[in-house]
C-alpha cells in the first residue's frame, strides 16, 4: 500500500463523474496514483449521490463496504452530494469516515487529504459556508472521459423551483462556467480525437443566465463549432421546457456536428400535476415546440423523463400522461416513480400514493413506451446510420447512432470490421426495443 495512491468510486450521475475525475486529475497532478484495488490505496474515497432514497442507501452501502476491510494508515473520504445535506447522518451511519467533503467544495480534495496526514481528527468536516458549487477550478478540465466519448460540465447548481427536487438544496443556484474555458476545453479535446462531446449541466438551457447571455446555449454551440470544426458529433442533455428557443432550434438543424437528438425532462403531462410539481405547465407549448423541431430535423431523436405517483395524482391525470406519450411518440423514455425527499417544496404534500400503485404505473408507462420505441426502431430497418464504435469481438461491432446517449439508450450491433472510436455506416437489418441490428458498410475500392 503506497500512502501517496488513492481508490476512487463514483456514484449517481454523469456531472458527478465529472466532479469525481476533476478531484482525481488534482490528486494525480500533486503526485498521487489511481490504483484500482481498495487494499492498495492509502486513500479510499466515495463521490456519492444524495438524490433520492435508493441512491443515497446505495452511497452508505459502498462506504460501509469500504470501512469494513480499512487497513491501518488509510483514510476514508465521504464526497459529493450525500455529504454536503446529510453530513452527520453519514458519519453516524459509517463510523470508519475519516473525512467529510461536500460536493460545492470538491476542489479542496487535496487539502482535506493533506490535513487528514498531517493531523487527523476524529472525523474532518471540510463544509465551509459556501453558498454555490466554487468555480475557483484549479486548472483541471471539468471532463469524464469515456472512450472517444466525453461529458463537458458547463455549469452547477440549478434555480429552477421544481417541488420534488433537492439539488438546489445541494448545490445552491445555477452557476456558468465561462464560456472561453468551455470552448478552450472542447478544442483540447477534439485535438485529442474525441469523436463525441456531450454537454450537462442540470439544466443546460439556462446556460449563461448568470452571466447576463440572452440565448446562452446557443451562443455557446455556436463558439463550440466555430472553434473547434473537426468534432464530429456534439450533444445535448437536459433541457428544460420552455427554454428550447428558435435559435436553438435552428442551430441543431443548421450545424452538421449538432447530433438531432435532444433530451428534455418533461416529468408530468397534466397541467395540475405540473402546478403542484412548480414545473412549467403549459402543455401546449411542448407540442408547439416539439412541432417546429420535428418539421427542422425530421430524423430528430427526443428523450424525456416522466415522474408517477406524485402527490395527488389522480387515475384521470395518470391517464392524460398516457395519452400524452402515446399521442408525442418519444423515441426514448425514463420513468421513475416520485421519491419523498424531506426538505424540499413538497415535503408538505406528504407521500400519500402507495407504492404498489406507483410501481403499476411506471410499469404501465414503460409497456406504453416499449411499443413506441420498437415501432420507431423498426422505422429504420433498410436506412444507415453513422454509428460510434465502442466495442469490437468476433466479427461483431458493438457501438451507439446519433440516438443513443451513453449508458441510459440503446445499442448498435453490427457485422463488419470495425475499429474502436471510428465512426462508420451501418446499414440497419434488424430492431429490437431498444437496440438495433446491421452490417458495416464498406468503401467501395477507388471511390
Amino acid at each position: 500500500m503506497s500512502e501517496k495512491s488513492f481508490y476512487l468510486v463514483s456514484l449517481g450521475c454523469a456531472k458527478n463523474t465529472v466532479d469525481s475525475e476533476s478531484m482525481a486529475s488534482l490528486l494525480i497532478k500533486a503526485g498521487y496514483s489511481p490504483v484500482e484495488e481498495p487494499s492498495k490505496a492509502g486513500v479510499l474515497i466515495v463521490n456519492t449521490c444524495g438524490f433520492i432514497k435508493p441512491a443515497r442507501d446505495e452511497s452508505i452501502f459502498e462506504l460501509r463496504k469500504l470501512a469494513r476491510k480499512k487497513r491501518r494508515g488509510q483514510f476514508l473520504i465521504a464526497a459529493g452530494c450525500l455529504t454536503e445535506r446529510y453530513r452527520e447522518e453519514v458519519v453516524a451511519q459509517v463510523p470508519g469516515v475519516d473525512g467529510i467533503i461536500g460536493t460545492r467544495r470538491w476542489m479542496d480534495i487535496l487539502e482535506v487529504v493533506q490535513q487528514l496526514r498531517t493531523s487527523p481528527p476524529k472525523t474532518l468536516y471540510h463544509l465551509p459556508d459556501a453558498p454555490t458549487v466554487g468555480t475557483d477550478e484549479r486548472g483541471v478540465l471539468r471532463v469524464s472521459r469515456q472512450g472517444s466519448s466525453a461529458y463537458l460540465k458547463i455549469a452547477d447548481g440549478c434555480r429552477r423551483p421544481c417541488a420534488y427536487c433537492s439539488i438546489p438544496l445541494i448545490k445552491g443556484t445555477a452557476v456558468s462556467r465561462p464560456i472561453e474555458a468551455i470552448v478552450r476545453e472542447a478544442r483540447l479535446l477534439q485535438d485529442s480525437g474525441l469523436q463525441e462531446l456531450i454537454l450537462i449541466a442540470q439544466d443546460t438551457t439556462d446556460y449563461g443566465h448568470d452571466l447576463g447571455m440572452k440565448d446562452g446555449l446557443a451562443n455557446l454551440i455556436e463558439q463550440i463549432t466555430q472553434a473547434a470544426p473537426r468534432l464530429p458529433w456534439l450533444r445535448i442533455l437536459y433541457a428544460y421546457p420552455g427554454y428550447v428557443t428558435d435559435r436553438l432550434i435552428e442551430l441543431m438543424a443548421s450545424r452538421s456536428q449538432v447530433l438531432h437528438y435532444l433530451d428534455m425532462p418533461l416529468q408530468h403531462a397534466h397541467p395540475e400535476t405540473l402546478k403542484r410539481m412548480r414545473r412549467p405547465s403549459n402543455v401546449d407549448w411542448v407540442h408547439r415546440t416539439l412541432e417546429k423541431m420535428r418539421a427542422a430535423m425530421p430524423d430528430l431523436a427526443l428523450r424525456t423523463t416522466f415522474i408517477v405517483g406524485y402527490p395527488g395524482e389522480t387515475e384521470e391525470e395518470f391517464q392524460t400522461l398516457l395519452d400524452f406519450i402515446a399521442e408525442v411518440k418519444f423515441d426514448r423514455v425514463g420513468v421513475f416513480p416520485f421519491s419523498y425527499e424531506p426538505g424540499t417544496a413538497s415535503e408538505p404534500l406528504g407521500d400519500p400514493i402507495p407504492t404498489e400503485v406507483k410501481e403499476e404505473r411506471a410499469s404501465r408507462v414503460m409497456q406504453l413506451q416499449e411499443s413506441i420505441s420498437l415501432a420507431r426502431n423498426q422505422a429504420l430497418v433498410g436506412q444507415t446510420l453513422p454509428v460510434l464504435i465502442e466495442g469490437f469481438q468476433n466479427g461483431v461491432a458493438v457501438g451507439r447512432s446519433y440516438r443513443d446517449a451513453p449508458e441510459i439508450d440503446g445499442m448498435v450491433f453490427a457485422d463488419g470490421k470495425a475499429q474502436v472510436g471510428q465512426i462508420l455506416p451501418v446499414l440497419i437489418s434488424g430492431a429490437m426495443t431498444h437496440d438495433l441490428m446491421g452490417s458495416i458498410v464498406q468503401p467501395v475500392l477507388g471511390k
